[in-house]
């Protein structure tokens, strides 16, 4: 992570929201961990790993932001993803400033092949996302900062090539290049967005880093530790509940949490061989929490099979994420 300033609210702060948007997989999430300098969003190789808005909260000087890392947006099919794609527009819309994660890589593949590089379906699909959301963009009348990722996979002349295609849609007012992965770039980008938050007090503790019930974000803990390590046997059918969060008389947490899928062979998928799979899932997230708690944590994980779980409408209200008919 990128070093972080340090700071203390005074009479003169300024406060505001970001809401950092972009295709899935384009880096949102580690973007967001390093602005924050701590980690609050999961982070795995699946697109659409974000399911809701996480907000991480950063301090520069005497500004602080409120981070929103939307979920991505794409082409919505199902009930889940139409919701996402919802929750994502909304947190551009209600926040002070709109940074649009961009993969350069996926854009040169694309728009500038060449010898060294050749597009695949994804970077179509990420090229594609690009085009829709610029094109919300224009409709909405609003004006974001584009910000062109994974820059250290690609030479300086590809680079301008690609900021120079997209400022001229009419819809950027500053454009940067980063590595959200190495962090370079993050602190201009950083320095930039707190330029931009209007006067304000803080809106919460200095010493605060996520805004999210420790609930869901120790479900998001455990479903990132299921994707890394089934992440090309198991589809996107699957979801973590934190069920009971208990604090114990000798200080140390109580949780339980369920991992819904939606069929036999997927739950198998999950438990491995003699249950080994969900034996190293629940000791990588025990382990995660424990950091995150600083405190011991007993961690109890089942599996169970719900062929509709992504129709419940309890767990939509629980991401804050709006349930549509």
């Amino acid at each position: 992570m990128t070093e972080i300033p340090q700071a203390t609210p005074t009479e003169n702060t300024t406060c505001g929201f970001v809401a950092i948007i972009g295709a899935p997989n384009a880096g949102k999430s580690t973007l967001v961990n390093q602005l924050v300098g701590t980690k609050v969003s999961i982070v795995t190789q699946k697109v659409q790993t974000t399911r809701f808005p996480v907000r991480g909260i950063a301090l520069v000087g005497d500004c602080q932001m409120i981070l929103v890392d939307t979920p991505g947006i794409f082409k919505p099919r199902r009930r889940l993803d139409r919701a996402m794609v919802k929750s994502a527009w909304s947190g551009a819309e209600d926040s002070d400033c709109i940074v649009l994660l961009v993969d350069a890589a996926a854009q040169l593949a694309v728009k500038h092949p060449n010898g060294d590089t050749k597009a695949t379906g994804a970077d179509h699909k990420a090229v594609e996302d690009v085009d829709m959301i610029i094109k919300g963009l224009k409709d909405n009348g609003a004006k974001a900062i584009l910000a062109l990722n994974k820059i250290d996979l690609m030479k300086s002349e590809n680079l301008l090539a690609i900021a120079d295609d997209l400022y001229k849609e009419g819809v950027f007012e500053d454009v940067l290049m980063i590595s959200a992965e190495k962090g370079h770039g993050v602190k201009d980008l950083r320095a930039l967005l707190a330029a931009k938050m209007p006067a304000s007090p803080w809106l919460y503790p200095a010493d605060q880093a996520a805004d999210a019930p420790v609930r869901i974000l120790a479900a998001e803990i455990t479903r990132e530790k299921l994707f890394l390590r089934v992440h090309e046997e198991l589809p996107y059918a699957a979801a973590v509940v934190t069920t009971d969060f208990t604090d114990k008389a000798d200080g140390s947490a109580r949780i339980e949490q369920t991992i819904f899928v939606e069929r036999d062979s997927q739950r198998s998928i999950v438990l491995g061989k003699n249950g080994q799979t969900l034996k190293w899932i629940g000791m990588k997230s025990r382990e995660e929490l424990g950091k995150l708690l600083d405190r011991q944590v007993h961690l109890f994980l089942h599996v169970k099979v719900e062929e509709r779980w992504s129709e419940d409408r309890a767990l939509y209200a629980q991401f804050g994420l709006e349930y549509e008919s």
